[in-house]
């Protein structure tokens, strides 16, 4: 799992690539923590290149959602495979939080 990191606005997208699964979830973890403690009012995460996401890449997710609830901190998933969207879809994580089709589309809910 790789990412990469840019500003929009008042977006922090991370674009993540590869799988978010039992190996590589305490990486996006370590990541997420950070982003916690920089207090992130908003993030938007590009999933358009995660093959794969497991329960541990899930309840990271999860735990960083809750975690940023205490300042307010906004959290969006974007751009899912099928495959990643039904897994999302099946554990109904867009109930908890956004997910979007496109970055676009993210952006304009996530600023509105």
């Amino acid at each position: 799992m790789n990412w990469t990191e840019r500003t929009d606005g008042q977006v922090l997208i991370i674009k993540v690539s590869g799988d978010v699964d039992l190996q590589h979830s305490p990486k996006l973890r370590q990541l997420l923590q950070a982003k916690i403690t920089e207090r992130v009012p908003v993030l938007l995460l590009d999933f358009t290149e995660v093959a794969y996401i497991d329960s541990s890449g899930l309840a990271t997710l999860v735990e960083y959602y809750k975690n940023s609830r205490g300042y307010s901190g906004q959290l969006a998933v974007a751009g899912l495979s099928n495959r990643v969207r039904s897994i999302f879809d099946l554990v109904r994580l867009s109930e908890i939080f956004g997910v979007y089709q496109s970055i676009a589309e993210a952006e304009e809910a996530l600023l509105t």
